[in-house]
């Protein structure tokens, strides 16, 4: 199958070569699990997805890891709209 390019892998690009060598931060771990599940299997950014082991091998983290790390700290309120003040969260019901 032909290598396809991603239409966020741009902007995508841009937000790994920011968190490449910082700390792992809860906002950083659940940007990597989503742009892991991104790119996952996608055919093509060979790139963005050699960027995102690399980010796991510096944090010593396993994909598997990550997600269980990222699930805790959403099921903790420390992600996701429970940070949000009240006003912030919007109702799409």
């Amino acid at each position: 199958m032909e290598d396809l390019q991603h239409p966020q892998a741009q902007t995508d690009g841009k937000i790994i070569a920011q968190i490449l060598g910082e700390e792992a931060t809860p906002e950083h771990l659940a940007t990597i699990a989503r742009l892991i599940i991104r790119y996952e299997n996608f055919p093509g950014v060979r790139e963005i997805q050699q960027q995102l082991q690399q980010i796991l091998q510096q944090w010593g983290l396993t994909k598997e890891s990550l997600f269980a790390q990222t699930r805790q700290l959403y099921s903790e309120g420390k992600l996701g709209n429970e940070r949000l003040a009240p006003q912030e969260i919007q109702d799409w019901s």
